[in-house]
């Protein structure tokens, strides 16, 4: 007798119920060997893999799923899921809409499509896709939840409130206690979400944070970063499992630093600027350097856009690696150094553009766009190739009240290095060495930002900016707080205020945990000024 589709779905859900993940992975990975046409299976597997963790594989069970059966609604929902939390929002709202097209309005669609929308800044479009959701499934917790957060956004925290009353009819209230606690801790009601999280009989990864930071705001540090610890964990765990490894990151940067040298990128080509087009302007940082706030106050000036962390930098790696196969990336490039292959500079820039095309940066009406992709200086050497002229805005922060910031918010960025603080700090000092290293070997033009400075002396280092990229001082710039666009980070709700210095010097209230750390991070801190 052959298992029916039915039987064999039942199957897997009983092994997902009893947490028996590779048992039900290999069961539809057979049947999808069995029949490569059927979408059922890779309808269950796709994210059954991505919310496990396995994120490179379910992306390319998708891809692999469009293929067999480009009209698979199912298959371009669950790819715009996963190109959305990738950051590429226009290729993951083609996808809802695309599914929308193939198959009946679902809720779970306009939803997800929603929050794309709201990520891209486009409010109006996505209030009107929540509203369609909630009328297809009244009451519905994730678009509710959601739909809060954009009237939060807008500055309506009525509204967002009103919208958790209604996801709290008929659950426990347990279901919305996270959000409502996020919703009062925004509106500086600290005492009452802490009471809030305190009363929950189990946090998830994000809850412990949140409490975490709730304790860093009334003064109870050792409570903060035990929450911080653990919530890291939890988060890693909930992951499948995510891990930052230490030797593959050495290794990968031993190449990069082994082969960009000053004698191979002299020989490497450079690609002209393609006139009459905007111009990218890298913003550069270790995430909760003050990245998001420096694109604010670019793209509070009439001629820049916000582009915030767009992937085409680190894929001009791939790129690369499909020009030239062969050795392994970077020596690869050596390839580039003959005339025949000078062409590879002209292709980078084009291929960076053409992603930026679609993702509406190219638009009339700006001269330039922000990325402000985390880690982007690692591909420093790929971007002087297709824009030698490009301007580098490098923001630095004091180390110590970085990892401060990463430890207490849930980050992706980093070869998973932000769930334990010693990974941080070894990627923190990975990246500093590898771009002191580029500074001596690419000696590329850049715009050195000091985070304090900036919050010190606001109105000289905003010109000092400005002038950098060849702009002139628009007072927009000063009151970037204004700037109501979505800023797609943790970071979103400092923003929108107006400048100040609470987080400066957050790190002296954990002195004692980050005292291991001091001998790696010192060279770091002396570097750019910075004291314990």
């Amino acid at each position: 007798m052959v298992d029916t589709p039915e039987i064999l779905i039942q199957r897997v859900r009983e092994f997902r119920a009893r947490g028996e993940l590779p048992q039900a992975v290999e069961i539809l990975a057979k049947a999808i060997k069995a029949d490569a046409n059927a979408d059922w299976a890779f309808a269950e597997l796709i994210p059954l893999l991505f919310h496990h963790g396995q994120r490179a594989e379910a992306e390319q069970l998708a891809r692999k799923a469009l293929g067999v059966n480009p009209r698979n609604a199912l298959a371009h929902e669950y790819f715009g899921t996963i190109l959305s939390e990738l950051n590429d929002l226009p290729a993951g709202e083609w996808h809802f809409r695309r599914s929308l097209e193939l198959g009946s309005a679902r809720a779970p669609v306009l939803t997800n499509l929603a929050i794309n929308l709201m990520n891209q800044g486009r409010l109006e479009e996505a209030d009107v896709l929540f509203a369609d959701a909630d009328r297809l499934a009244p009451g519905e917790l994730v678009t509710l939840g959601h739909w809060s957060k954009l009237h939060e956004l807008r500055g309506d925290l009525v509204r967002a409130g009103e919208l958790l009353d209604r996801a709290q009819e008929g659950r426990s209230p347990r279901d919305v206690d996270l959000l409502r606690a996020q919703l009062l801790s925004r509106t500086g009601r600290n005492a009452e979400a802490l009471a809030i999280i305190e009363s929950a009989p189990a946090l998830n990864g994000d809850g412990q944070l949140e409490r975490g930071r709730l304790y860093d705001r009334i003064g109870r540090y050792d409570d903060a970063w035990r929450d911080f610890v653990e919530g890291k964990a939890k988060l890693a765990a909930q992951g499948g499992g995510l891990r930052y490894q230490t030797e593959a990151v050495e290794a990968f940067f031993g190449r990069l630093a082994r082969f960009f040298v000053k004698d191979n990128l002299e020989l490497l080509p450079r690609a002209p600027v393609r006139p009459a087009v905007p111009q990218p302007i890298f913003v550069m940082g270790f995430p909760r350097s003050g990245t998001t706030l420096i694109e604010q106050v670019l793209a509070s000036h009439p001629s820049v856009r916000a582009g915030g962390e767009l992937a085409f930098a680190a894929e001009l790696r791939r790129l690369a690696n499909h020009l030239f196969p062969g050795p392994e990336f970077p020596a690869n490039l050596a390839q580039a150094f003959t005339a025949d292959h000078r062409y590879a500079a002209t292709v980078f820039r084009d291929y960076y553009l053409a992603r930026a095309e679609a993702a509406g940066l190219l638009e009339p009406g700006k001269t330039w766009f922000v990325d402000k992709m985390p880690f982007n200086e690692i591909w420093l050497p790929l971007i002087a190739i297709a824009f030698p002229d490009a301007r580098v805005v490098r923001v630095v922060r004091h180390p110590l009240d970085v990892c401060v910031s990463v430890m207490s918010n849930n980050l992706t960025h980093g070869f998973n290095c932000g769930y334990r603080i010693e990974d941080a700090v070894h990627h923190f000092a990975a990246v500093f060495d590898l771009v002191e290293h580029y500074r001596r070997e690419l000696a590329h033009d850049e715009h050195l930002l000091r985070y304090e400075s900036f919050v010190a002396n606001q109105v000289h280092e905003t010109r000092r900016l400005l002038a950098y990229i060849g702009l002139p001082f628009d007072e927009a710039c000063l009151r970037f707080h204004e700037n109501r666009r979505h800023a797609r980070t943790p970071s979103y709700a400092q923003v929108i205020e107006p400048l100040n210095d609470r987080s400066i010097g957050r790190h002296r209230h954990y002195v004692r945990q980050l005292a291991p750390f001091l001998p790696r991070l010192g060279p770091i801190m002396a570097a750019h000024d910075h004291h314990v």
